[in-house]
């Protein structure tokens, strides 16, 4: 049995039906997922942040500039933020206004937040960051430099504190709709990755013979 990230802090109020806390499916989510939205209080103004994350274990780990309030701000005064995952996957269609919705994937995380200052470590987690972006990438990059390393802050929080949500339903319309002459149903949202397109300054003798791989 997987284990439960529900805390009275994490438990959902509002449509608990849809809730769940099983840690697998919120780390299913979050290997889905690109961006996620960082939100922080500071000085009693709350602020969203969205930016790129990924996973290491139970870790869940972003960067930004080192001085940027979501890495340094809950450093030098430690609370928790909340992280926000969301991934649609359908627009729902009713036979009523009311009733139309949309099927998603949702994980809602709770966490300090401790900054990561080991050169060696900070390296070994960027390059995990870019295979998720592009696996294999990494190894055919300019090398970073010690600049680049000082200039990123790296932060990460434990996955044990969150709530996921999900909908992955026909719509629920009154029963009394049922036969209202439109139509109804799902409609899915499909993803893929567009054609490349070269940077208009890359020289054609640099030109790999294949594109890279994408997330």
């Amino acid at each position: 049995m997987s284990e439960s990230l529900e805390t009275p802090l994490s438990k959902v109020k509002r449509g608990p039906n849809r809730a769940n806390y099983d840690k697998a499916k919120a780390l299913d989510i979050i290997d889905a997922s690109l961006m996620c939205h960082i939100a922080q209080v500071k000085d009693g103004q709350a602020f969203v942040t969205p930016t790129c994350h990924w996973r290491e274990g139970d870790y869940f780990y972003w960067h930004a500039h080192s001085k940027a309030r979501n890495v340094k701000g809950p450093i030098d005064e430690p609370q928790k933020v909340c992280i926000n995952i969301s991934l649609l996957d359908g627009l729902v269609m009713a036979r009523s206004a009311m009733h139309h919705s949309v099927n998603y994937r949702s994980v809602t995380l709770f966490g300090v937040p401790e900054l990561i200052e080991d050169k060696d470590e900070k390296v070994r987690q960027f390059k995990i960051f870019l295979d998720k972006v592009s696996p294999g990438r990494w190894e055919q990059l300019r090398p970073i430099n010690d600049n680049e390393i000082k200039a990123t802050g790296l932060v990460r929080i434990k996955i044990e504190e969150a709530s996921v949500k999900f909908r992955d339903e026909p719509p629920i319309d009154d029963p009394d709709d049922n036969n209202w002459p439109v139509w109804a149903g799902v409609i899915p949202l499909e993803r893929s990755w567009g054609s490349p397109q070269t940077d208009p300054i890359q020289q054609e003798e640099y030109l790999p013979a294949t594109p890279p791989n994408a997330f």
